[in-house]
């Protein structure tokens, strides 16, 4: 109901998106489809929107042209959406987005989530170095603000206790608690980064 007198009183700005970000294989689709009819939204899934939007680039790879797509998104009725995929912060913009989900994995536990779907070592290992570090995050926080920006772990949280929290923080207004989360505390020495970013032991098919 407060979304709806919001849309109906004059001189009150429409809610934007809620937006869902993170590493891949950090649960998104999951908690996004737990969380849209938790808040009334409709679901809009880049990954699922991109094929229509995407281009050959000079290797012959098939990319997503993230201009087309940005603009595809825009002629849509964003204020009823939560908008889910890691290429958030590349499609959409401040303008856009009220409350950015992003998230996180711990990158020991991401690295034997995407090698059982099938990743390929190098995808693993590009993912799981990203996560490590931050990158989303980072884009995230630089592309809508920090205060926008909110993170949540799911390493052993499942995506309807990740979704309800969502909910919550959307709802109440609940800041980002600081510090962002740092996953080179754990991953402080060189074996453990070498134990991290080494291949996984079977290299099954990319899909």
């Amino acid at each position: 109901m407060r979304e709806l007198d919001q849309k109906r009183r004059p001189g009150v700005r429409r809610p934007r998106a809620l937006g869902v970000t993170g590493t891949p294989g950090t649960g998104k689709k999951s908690v996004s489809r737990a969380l849209a009819p938790l808040v009334r939204r409709e679901l809009l899934e880049l990954n699922a929107l991109a094929g229509a939007h995407s281009v050959l680039n000079e290797s012959g790879e098939l990319v997503v042209d993230v201009s087309a797509l940005g603009l595809a998104l825009r002629a849509r009725p964003l204020s009823g959406a939560v908008v889910s995929g890691h290429l958030l912060a590349d499609v959409l913009g401040p303008a856009d987005v009220d409350f950015v989900a992003v998230l996180r994995c711990d990158p020991g536990v991401l690295k034997r989530r995407l090698a059982s779907r099938g990743y390929s070592s190098k995808k693993v290992l590009e993912n799981v170095e990203a996560e490590l570090i931050g990158v989303v995050l980072d884009e995230a926080v630089r592309r809508f603000g920090p205060s926008r920006v909110h993170e949540y772990d799911s390493t052993k949280a499942t995506p309807g206790m990740l979704a309800r929290k969502i909910a919550r923080d959307l709802r109440d207004g609940v800041p980002q608690p600081a510090p962002w989360i740092d996953w080179t505390v754990g991953y402080d020495s060189s074996s453990k980064l070498r134990s991290l970013l080494s291949a996984p032991r079977t290299d099954p098919a990319s899909t």
